[in-house]
């Protein structure tokens, strides 16, 4: 009988010591996969990074930011009136969204987890996050340039406020419902009503979180082109008025970089390295704050 035993012991133990020695080499090669596409993705993204740096550090001089766009085979010439065009749409633009997603973030997490609406809400923002950008330029142009036959920066503005909401709905929602009920109970059990609860304890409790979302929302817009193209064109002078068409460093970059003369691909470059720097600068202060949150 203790024999039998013994044998069965050592039937069990050798099916541990298989499984074990299986789940290690699936766990290896799950581990060199992943390793290897995690490589795969930094070498283009250090390529792209070096052939950027290459091409546009050339054009890094003080020409670029305080001239005017020039005409082909100028001597001279800048990207002035695009950096410009580009940091008032988009500061605008994230001005406008962030409140409007904010206060709708606050709704869908305080209020609206059950009802109909909140669940209305969200499909909506599911789908405004999915759409393409070129959509959204799409609608805009048919709503407001085509009716008032004419493009301008109003145009894009309102175009990439509309890409600015969703990005800021998310998160918001995202990092409120991350706050311990207990916060809110402690304060509810002070008498404190729900308006101030929210401002004073959840929100402030979130507020690195909520930063960082805005902040990837304007990284997100800081490049798109696409709307742009549809509402405010482009401009080869210098202009404040959002009534009127606009130049911006995405639409300059794509018209001059398709162009067949070297001193606009150059100043193309230039663009794009000024965004690039632009992008990664954002993201890397997003992920600062995230870190600090935890």
């Amino acid at each position: 009988m203790s024999g039998i035993t013994s044998q069965t012991g050592a039937a069990l133990q050798a099916r541990r010591l298989g499984k074990h020695v299986k789940r290690k080499r699936i766990n290896a090669i799950a581990l060199v996969l992943s390793l290897g596409a995690m490589a795969f993705g930094v070498f283009w993204l250090i390529w792209i990074l070096i052939e950027t740096v290459r091409l546009g550090i050339g054009g890094m001089v003080l020409a670029t930011f305080t001239e005017m766009t020039p005409p082909p085979q100028a001597e001279t010439g800048g990207l002035a009136n695009a950096i410009f065009g580009s940091v008032l749409m988009v500061s605008l633009a994230t001005s406008i969204g962030t409140p409007i997603g904010i206060l709708a973030g606050i709704y869908l997490a305080e209020y609206g987890q059950k009802g109909w609406l909140g669940s209305l809400t969200r499909f909506i923002n599911d789908i405004l996050l999915s759409a393409p950008s070129i959509v959204i330029g799409l609608f805009i142009y048919s709503v407001v340039v085509a009716p008032r036959h004419g493009f301008s920066g109003w145009a894009g503005v309102l175009a990439l406020a509309l890409i600015v909401i969703p990005v800021v709905i998310r998160t918001t929602e995202n990092m409120l419902t991350l706050i311990p009920n207990s916060l809110r109970e402690a304060a509810y059990a002070l008498g404190t009503p729900k308006w101030r609860v929210i401002m004073t304890v959840t929100l402030k409790a979130a507020r690195a979180g909520v930063v960082t979302g805005v902040l990837l929302a304007l990284a997100r817009i800081a490049g798109e082109t696409a709307p742009l193209l549809f509402t405010a064109l482009s401009n080869q002078f210098w202009t404040s008025d959002l009534n009127a068409p606009m130049a911006s460093l995405p639409v300059t970059i794509f018209k001059f970089a398709l162009s067949p003369y070297e001193n606009w691909q150059k100043l193309a470059w230039a663009g794009v390295l000024l965004i690039t720097i632009g992008v990664l600068l954002l993201n890397i202060l997003a992920r600062a704050l995230f870190r600090n949150k935890h």
